[in-house]
C-alpha cells in the first residue's frame, strides 16, 4: 500500500500545479457527476449490500493498520516540524487504539437500521389518496474538514449507510492518512460491488478544490464544514452549496450552589482533560458565588495541568492556585488545549444570561442537585446539547448510539446536534391513487 500512497500524492502535487481554479473547477465537476452516478446505485442499494460493503472497511482497515498508522506517522512528523501544537497533533493522531475504535464505529453502523424508506408520517385522505412521507438519501454530500482523519471513515461509513456519494476535503495536514484511508474504502467498495466513485476526495486540488466544491451548486447537494471557527465561517460566507453549519465549540458548565465535590471534581475533569482537542470539550465554566464545591474543583484542574484564566471572584476562591487574569476575549476562545476560562457568577440567572451572551450554541452543562434549576437550565438554555449532570464529552455521535457522527450541527435547520444517519437523508412524499383528479 505504501507504494501506492506515495504514488497518489505524486499524483496530487501535479495536480495542484497544473490548472488552477479552472482546472480544480473543471475537475470537481467531473468528479460530482461521478459521485451522482454512484449515489444512484447507493439509492437502490439495500440494507445488507450498504452493510457488506461496511464491514468490508473495516475488514480492510484492520488488515491494512500498519500502513495507516505509518501514513499517519508521516503526517505527525511533518504538523510537529511546521510548529503545530500537541493538541492539535492529538487530533490528528492515529494508533492502534483508534484504529480500532474506527473499525467498531463502523461495525456498529452495520448494525443500525437502515433510515433510507422509514416512514415519517402517512395517512390516507378522506379522498382515498394514500399518502407517505419517507426518508430518503441527499444525493452527493461534500465535506470539508481540517487534520482530521477519522472523519474521513467516519463521513464515508456514514454516507454509504445512508445511501449517499460524498466527495472530501481532508486537508494537507493530513495528506497521508486520508490518501491511504480512501484508497481502502474504495477499494472496499469496489470488492462488494459498489461504486469507489461513492467516495472520493478534492485533496489533489488543495484549496482550489475546496473553492470550487463551495461553487458547485446543483452538483452538490450540502456541505459540511468540520474544524475551526476560520474554516466553518469561510465555508458559511463562501459557499453557494447549501452548507449545514457545525460546531465551534465554546461550551460551558455552570457549576451550581448545590453541586456536590464527588460529582463535580470528575466531571470537570473528565470534560476537560481527557481530550482537550475537541469540540465537546468545556472551555468555559462558571461557578456558583456559594458553591462549596468551587475550591476543590479549581484545585482538581489546576493539579491536572489545566491553566486557569480566572476574573477577580474565582481569582479569589482559588486562594494560592496559580492562576491567569483573564481578559474579554476568554469567554468567547475555544482554547482546544488545556486552558479554561473561569467566571463567578451568582445565580443561575447570571450563569444562564453568561452562557447567551458567549454560547456558540454546541453544548452546556449543569452540575446541580436541585431539581427545579435543573429544569430551568433544560428549558432557557438554547444549544444543540444541554446536559445535566454529567460530562460534555458526551455530545458525541458514537456516544450517544448514533454509530458515528459528521459533526456537531450548531443550527437550527433539520439537522441540530450530532449528525449521523437521520441526518444525511432528507424526505420524499409519495402520492398513490386510483385515478384521482383535483376538483
Amino acid at each position: 500500500m505504501s507504494q501506492n500512497i506515495d504514488a497518489a500524492l505524486t499524483l496530487t502535487d501535479a495536480a495542484q500545479d497544473a490548472g488552477g481554479p479552472e482546472g480544480a473547477t473543471l475537475a470537481v465537476a467531473r468528479l460530482a457527476d461521478r459521485a451522482r452516478a454512484a449515489s444512484r446505485v447507493l439509492a437502490r442499494a439495500d440494507r445488507n449490500w450498504k452493510d457488506r460493503a461496511l464491514l468490508a472497511i473495516a475488514a480492510s482497515l484492520d488488515a491494512n493498520r500498519k500502513a495507516v498508522i505509518k501514513a499517519n506517522a508521516k503526517d505527525i512528523e511533518a504538523g510537529r516540524a511546521n510548529g503545530t501544537t500537541e493538541a492539535l497533533l492529538d487530533r490528528l493522531r492515529l494508533n492502534d487504539a483508534r484504529v480500532d475504535a474506527l473499525i467498531a464505529a463502523l461495525e456498529e453502523l452495520a448494525g443500525l437500521p437502515d433510515p433510507v424508506g422509514t416512514v415519517l408520517r402517512g395517512q390516507t385522505l378522506p379522498n382515498g389518496l394514500r399518502l407517505r412521507q419517507v426518508h430518503v438519501p441527499m444525493g452527493v454530500i461534500g465535506a470539508i474538514y481540517e487534520a482530521r482523519p477519522n472523519v474521513t471513515v467516519d463521513i464515508a461509513g456514514l454516507a454509504l449507510k445512508s445511501g449517499n456519494a460524498v466527495l472530501l476535503r481532508g486537508g494537507s495536514a493530513a495528506a497521508h492518512s486520508n490518501v491511504a484511508l480512501l484508497e481502502l474504502i474504495r477499494d472496499a467498495l469496489e470488492s462488494v460491488g459498489l461504486p469507489a466513485d461513492a467516495v472520493a476526495s478534492v485533496d489533489p486540488w488543495g484549496r482550489d478544490g475546496a473553492d470550487a466544491m463551495m461553487g458547485a451548486r446543483g452538483k452538490i447537494d450540502v456541505l459540511i464544514p468540520r474544524g475551526g471557527r476560520e474554516l466553518i465561517q469561510r465555508v458559511v460566507t463562501t459557499a453557494s452549496v447549501p452548507v449545514i453549519e457545525t460546531g465551534e465549540g465554546n461550551v460551558h458548565i455552570y457549576l451550581d450552589e448545590s453541586a456536590d465535590t464527588a460529582m463535580a471534581v470528575p466531571i470537570l475533569l473528565n470534560a476537560k482533560t481527557q481530550r482537550p482537542s475537541v469540540c465537546n470539550t468545556v472551555e468555559t465554566l462558571l461557578l456558583n458565588a456559594k458553591a462549596a464545591a468551587a475550591p476543590e474543583v479549581l484545585a482538581a484542574l489546576a493539579k491536572a495541568g489545566v491553566r486557569l484564566h480566572v476574573d477577580a471572584r474565582a481569582k479569589a476562591l482559588a486562594g494560592g492556585i496559580p492562576t491567569i487574569d483573564a481578559v474579554e476575549a476568554d469567554w468567547d476562545t475555544e482554547y482546544m488545549d488545556l486552558d479554561l476560562a473561569v467566571a463567578v457568577v451568582d445565580d443561575l440567572d447570571g450563569a444562564i444570561k453568561h452562557i447567551r451572551a458567549h454560547s456558540t450554541g454546541h453544548t452546556e452543562a449543569i452540575l446541580t442537585n436541585n431539581l427545579a434549576h435543573a429544569e430551568r437550565f433544560i428549558a432557557e438554555v438554547d444549544s444543540a446539547a444541554v446536559i445535566v449532570n454529567a460530562s460534555t464529552r458526551f455530545t458525541d455521535g458514537g456516544q450517544l448510539g448514533l454509530g458515528a457522527e459528521v459533526g456537531i450541527s450548531t443550527q437550527k435547520m433539520h439537522a441540530r446536534g450530532p449528525m449521523g444517519l437521520r441526518e444525511l437523508t432528507t424526505t420524499k412524499w409519495i402520492v398513490q391513487g386510483d385515478g384521482h383528479v383535483r376538483s
